[in-house]
């Protein structure tokens, strides 16, 4: 098929944004990868003399192919950033490697001023280029040198991926041109990346290499005397809830790819979130969460509240156990009925109509239940863009607190540590739609040192011990992958 046959199957969305399909019918992944290159260079050789379209250009290169197990696939490859991500639901994933175009800052300020520069940086690009990224809990923090790798902003545009969706595998190549760069470069840069590329991985049994220690920032006095100076603050009526984190780092006896968190997790069909980021070689924040923030498609919002939490006595315990408790805890309906309030509330000035559900579900996990709602909103035209409603939703009051101003002004005096990208917004955006996930039971890795975080919402009435308990809980699965017990 010639470059202008392969034209006719372009779906064009806008003039500056052009999908480019070489074969209508799945291919291997090594004959997709030759197909890849091919209508590349075709490509270059028809745009030498093109103009360039001011702002800059997005061609997808895209190909179905036969089914491929994308963390192996990732696991081969040695391009970096790589990225992952997979929704709650499982019908949609990425495995991504190399940035065409990536949007990031660094630097002390406002979330809403981070907010607003993805937001502009956005804006015109296609409908169809789904950056990854996240950001840092709280950007007014100068930031800790463990995160160092993890800037308060940064979303990439990957370069090559595999993505699924429902039974649809396809490999996917994103060029990138401006002004500046031109079409050569980015055609070479594509085909390089191409070229390096590994099709297949076979059977791996890498492990973790051998745990040396285990320590906890606060140890369990310094938590306790935090949650205490939280209770304190409810009942002197400055604060109704809180959530407080605890770092957990791990030393291993030499560094290692922190994809075998991904590659090792012991429970694939958990209803979790699966968000990798790993800018560098060794250097990853991951995130097995079940809180989804909110899906945005145009003006259609969908979000949750999401809060209490009820451990099982292991994994195999039957669901109705934990149901039955938490459906029954005083504590654990006011704790999420104070986050679902909040969202409520939060959203109404925003959305011309509002659907919060009454009913309380329970969301069942492996090791642990939470309470949560769905809400489904219409968001008002001005408040249909990514700035309005992440400064609506992030902090949700399950991993910030109520009031929400109060909560993030005390969470950097009561715990020891930078938050990071913990419990922040993490996941993937378009012109004019987004996935976000809330990036809690995560971890970060530099090297041989794994950095687990995990948090408890606390109320007045809450008990410090439970909430250490709790917290441990929330580990499990991280520390089931390196063979030890939480």
């Amino acid at each position: 098929m010639n470059f202008a046959q392969q034209v006719n199957r372009v779906a064009f969305m806008h003039e500056q944004h052009h999908i480019i399909i070489p074969s209508p019918n799945p291919l291997p992944i090594e004959q997709a990868v030759e197909a890849l290159k091919a209508s590349l260079l075709q490509y270059a050789a028809a745009t030498v003399d093109a103009p360039m379209p001011k702002g800059g250009a997005l061609r997808v290169f895209r190909q179905d192919i036969t089914a491929v197990d994308p963390l192996k696939w990732l696991g081969a490859q040695s391009l970096f950033p790589r990225i992952f991500w997979m929704n709650r639901e499982q019908d949609y994933l990425t495995a991504a490697i190399g940035a065409a175009d990536t949007i990031t800052h660094e630097g002390a300020g406002s979330n809403d001023e981070n907010f607003r520069r993805l937001g502009n940086a956005m804006a015109g690009k296609s409908p169809h280029a789904r950056y990854f990224g996240g950001f840092r809990f709280n950007s007014t923090e100068t930031g800790d040198p463990i995160w160092k790798a993890f800037p308060s902003l940064s979303f990439t545009l990957p370069l090559l991926q595999i993505s699924r969706e429902g039974s649809s595998n396809t490999l996917i190549c994103n060029l990138w041109t401006t002004e500046a760069n031109g079409v050569a470069p980015e055609v070479q840069r594509a085909l390089e990346a191409l070229d390096q590329l590994e099709p297949s991985a076979g059977e791996s049994d890498d492990e973790l290499p051998s745990l040396l220690s285990v320590t906890h920032n606060p140890k369990r006095e310094g938590w306790i005397n935090a949650c205490e100076q939280a209770i304190e603050a409810f009942a002197a009526g400055s604060m109704q809830k809180i959530m407080l984190a605890r770092q957990t780092v791990l030393e291993f006896t030499e560094a290692f790819s922190p994809l075998l968190f991904l590659q090792n997790y012991p429970y694939p069909n958990t209803t979790t979130y699966r968000f990798y980021f790993e800018p560098s070689a060794g250097q990853a924040f991951f995130s097995f969460t079940p809180e989804r923030l909110y899906r945005r498609n145009g003006k259609s919002l969908v979000t949750e509240a999401l809060a209490g939490t009820h451990s099982k006595k292991n994994a195999g315990q039957a669901d109705s156990y934990a149901s039955d408790a938490l459906l029954n805890s005083e504590k654990d309906i006011r704790e999420h009925r104070f986050v679902k309030d909040m969202i409520y509330e939060e959203l109404l000035p925003a959305c011309s109509s509002v659907d919060m559900e009454e009913g309380v579900r329970v969301l069942q996990l492996n090791r642990l239940a939470h309470l949560y709602n769905i809400c489904r909103a219409e968001l008002k035209e001005e408040f249909s863009n990514e700035p309005a409603v992440l400064s609506l939703m992030h902090p949700t009051p399950a991993v910030g607190g109520v009031p929400k101003k109060e909560a993030m002004r005390r969470i950097p005096d009561l715990e020891t540590f930078s938050r990071g990208w913990y419990a922040a917004p993490a996941g993937w955006v378009s012109s004019n739609s987004a996935e976000f996930c809330v990036g809690i039971r995560s971890a970060l890795v530099n090297g041989r040192t794994a950095y687990l975080y995990s948090g408890a919402g606390l109320v007045k009435g809450s008990d410090p011990e439970a909430e250490w308990d709790e917290v441990e809980q929330k580990i499990g699965d991280l520390m089931a992958i390196t063979r030890e017990k939480a």
